[in-house]
């Protein structure tokens, strides 16, 4: 396929935490770019001029940074969308305050945007102030007379994208279909799918959406972000579960990125070449290709064995595939077939592991940059691996039995302190049963344990 079906195809910036530098935006901006994306969204929620700060005019570098942005993005064939979240203290019925909001979109069209995101998610439920409750029925009622001043403020050929703040579900929800009939019909709508992080993305929902909002969907995303509740995660893995026709009943899907600037490219690289070819996409030859993009020929490879481990997300069943075939056939052998067997494939697997543990933080890897910020992941594999490793001796000693509990309880408590999600459930399911150590779910031990 020679052109993408998606009209738009992009990346938001729009995680909580610690926002990307201005130079990490504009190298994303070239990287993107170079495989057929054609948006890049500006909206950290960590960024004050645009949420607390609202009204706040740009002036200084920040206007200088924002207009490189801009520009960098035209120099790529891309469109930079500025996105503003005034909901947590707007007055919806207050003419001072929707005039600021629209000098405050007016100054940044100058700088050459032509489409604007107006955000109202994340934001209390209900109307909070007594002005608002006596003018309007509703908070969506609210939101529509808001989004229609602001629309109808904007010259000709701005685009206005709104994230409502009921912004995942079915699309049959009775607050979307308020939006629906009172938006002004050239406002686009944000939808994350059915849950905030979605699994799938599917056409039948997306056909369902347009008809309840009567307008089709922009998809938001929610992967490969990792914030708030899934910080212990890192969402490196392929993008998955999105439907090859979802181009039918959308406009297109714009991917949230993580604070973690280096990794979130690997699914970017990903999403892009759904974006371009869905009907042609094929999960792991892509991912194959944008870690070898990311990462390097020379530390591919030890990459590669370590990202196969930590798969752990809302689109992956699978934490960590091989490791968990290779533990089961090995733990079978141990304790139902040939003990040497079993010992040797435990071994085998154990230094597979430690090799590329070494390797990615010891050796000298091209990236440096992405080691560092997956470093936590990375003692988790190493921890993981050397744990494994202590399984193999003591099954080659034969005695499993009679000191495991002892050896590799120390193991499953590091594994959990160290909050970080390596080897999904593989691995602490072996070493609970090895060590008759159980946790609850989310327990985090309290006393140390130290097995070296």
């Amino acid at each position: 396929m020679s052109r993408s079906p998606f009209e738009i195809r992009g990346v938001i910036e729009g995680f909580y935490g610690h926002p990307w530098s201005h130079q990490q935006r504009l190298e994303i901006i070239d990287f993107l770019g170079a495989r057929g994306m054609n948006s890049f969204m500006y909206s950290p929620k960590d960024d004050p001029l645009l949420r607390e700060q609202w009204q706040a005019a740009y002036d200084g570098a920040e206007l200088e940074r924002l207009t490189e942005l801009v520009q960098r993005c035209h120099e790529n064939g891309m469109e930079l969308t500025w996105c503003i979240s005034p909901g947590l203290s707007i007055r919806y019925s207050d003419a001072g305050d929707v005039a600021a909001l629209n000098a405050k979109i007016g100054s940044v069209l100058a700088l050459g945007v032509t489409t604007i995101g107006l955000f109202l998610d994340d934001i209390p439920r209900e109307l909070q102030h007594a002005q608002d409750q006596a003018a309007f029925p509703s908070l969506e009622a609210a939101h529509i007379a808001l989004c229609n001043e602001v629309m109808g403020a904007l010259p000709a050929g701005v685009g206005l994208l709104v994230c409502p703040t009921e912004y995942w579900g079915r699309g049959t929800e009775p607050s979307l279909a308020e939006l629906g009939a009172g938006l002004d019909q050239h406002i686009d709508l944000f939808w994350t799918g059915r849950t905030i992080c979605a699994a799938t993305l599917d056409l039948d929902d997306a056909v369902a959406f347009a008809r309840t909002a009567q307008r089709r969907p922009t998809y938001w995303d929610n992967y490969p972000v990792n914030d708030v509740a899934m910080g212990y995660e890192l969402h490196i893995g392929p993008y998955r579960g999105r439907d090859p026709e979802l181009w039918r009943a959308s406009r297109g899907i714009v991917a949230n990125g993580m604070e973690l600037f280096e990794a979130s490219k690997i699914p970017f690289a990903t999403i892009a070449d759904y974006l371009r070819d869905p009907a042609g996409y094929e999960p792991e030859t892509s991912w194959r290709q944008a870690m070898l993009d990311v990462v390097g020929p020379a530390d591919l490879e030890a990459f590669a064995i370590f990202a196969d481990n930590v798969r752990s997300s809302c689109l992956s069943a699978d934490d960590a595939p091989e490791v968990d075939s290779a533990l089961s056939r090995a733990s079978f052998e141990l304790e139902f077939g040939e003990r040497a067997v079993g010992v040797a494939q435990m071994r085998s697997l154990a230094d597979r592991l430690l090799v590329a543990a070494d390797h990615l933080l010891h050796g000298p890897v091209v990236n440096q940059a992405l080691m560092a910020e997956i470093r936590p992941w990375l003692l988790g594999f190493e921890m993981g691996a050397e744990a494994i490793s202590r399984i193999a001796d003591l099954a080659a000693a034969g005695r499993l039995d009679e000191d495991g509990p002892a050896e590799l309880a120390p193991f499953l408590i590091r594994q959990r302190r160290a909050r970080v999600r390596v080897f999904g459930d593989a691995l602490e399911m072996t070493l609970s049963v090895l060590s008759g150590t159980m946790f609850r779910p989310g327990e985090v031990p309290k006393q140390e344990g130290d097995a070296r």
